[in-house]
């Protein structure tokens, strides 16, 4: 609630107007710093799989112990025995290293690791594909175009043709709190369970989350403004602002994620909807001539789309952020 304030507060006393002093050099360093978040987040959530979703055993030769026996009062009932059922029948416990093995998944984690990288391979190849000279200038642009959505479905089929039990991402079915046992539907800002001056004290984090928002906020919208990638809508910063403040606001108070622009997403929704001239002309490069006005929504399937699939989907929006910045030319 004190970041919202503080938002409206910049938008009341026309600080959006900041923006004009925001150069070329901070929107590239700005956008440059959040593809890299991209690109390094990609990377960790696909160490993660290998870590907490499918571990891998890096001791093949060392033998899991099988050491598990059933005790009841602290007496030996009976031993080498891991049947969690029968030991609890007879109000036993398991104890021993063998009790619970480790559930290692090498190749789960592989194929893990086949997605990533093949979602990334195909979504750049197919990106470049537009610059090359087999077939007309049409299909290029139109497999260009599609390049993510195709390798999405591609990568997306072969893991349903292996059948491993790759992570998957979780869609609710229903829209509701995570834990409704926990909390309602709505969150009051004013809890008993809360001292009096952390009231007072949330005004300080809120002051850098303020920042943080701005900066995000003013700084995507810059550079999707920019005169190149001649859009039609102009820029309303004070709107937008605006418009992200009252989110926030409502966000919070149904326990939903903040609202707000994201850099290296903008850009990519850019590249995907440009519009290119046709041209006939051998060594002729096609000319930018804006951007359409539709994209493609796959909600209604993500759930069937394996998470390594998007971490190379992430991969590929960071790099490809990266490749169209004036500052990764040094």
């Amino acid at each position: 609630m004190w970041t919202v304030l503080i938002l409206l507060i910049v938008v009341a006393f026309d600080m959006s107007a900041l923006v004009k002093y925001i150069t070329r050099f901070t929107e590239e360093s700005f956008a440059c710093l959040i593809a890299i978040i991209f690109i390094v987040e990609a990377f960790d959530k696909l160490a993660d799989i290998g870590i907490k979703i499918a571990p891998m055993n890096v001791n093949p030769d060392v033998p899991i112990s099988n050491n598990c026996s059933c005790f009841q009062n602290s007496s030996l009932a009976v031993a080498n025995s891991n049947n969690e059922t029968a030991c609890n029948l007879i109000n036993g416990t398991l104890k021993g290293d063998g009790c619970n093995p480790p559930s290692y998944k090498d190749n789960v984690f592989l194929m893990s690791i086949l997605l990533f990288l093949g979602t990334f391979t195909i979504s750049m190849a197919l990106k470049m594909f537009r610059a090359g000279t087999c077939f007309p200038t049409i299909v290029r642009q139109i497999t260009s175009d599609f390049a993510v959505f195709i390798a999405i479905i591609v990568m997306s089929g072969i893991d349903a043709a292996v059948g491993l039990d790759t992570p998957k991402l979780t869609v609710p079915t229903k829209f509701q709190p995570t834990d409704p046992s926990k909390r309602d539907w709505v969150i009051n800002p004013i809890s008993s369970k809360n001292p009096w001056w952390l009231y007072i004290a949330a005004c300080l984090p809120a002051m850098l989350a303020s920042i943080l928002v701005f900066l995000d906020q003013q700084i995507t919208s810059v550079i999707v403004n920019r005169k190149e990638n001649k859009l039609v809508k102009g820029g309303g910063y004070h709107l937008d602002m605006l418009v992200v403040a009252v989110l926030i606001g409502l966000c919070s108070l149904f326990g939903l994620p903040w609202y707000v622009a994201a850099t290296v997403s903008a850009l990519a929704h850019i590249m995907s909807l440009k519009r290119e001239s046709e041209c006939n002309a051998p060594g002729e490069r096609p000319v930018f001539l804006g951007v359409r006005g539709l994209s493609v929504l796959l909600t209604s399937i993500l759930k069937i789309i394996p998470m390594p699939v998007l971490y190379g989907v992430f991969l590929y929006m960071g790099v490809v952020a990266l490749s169209g910045m004036q500052v990764s030319i040094l």
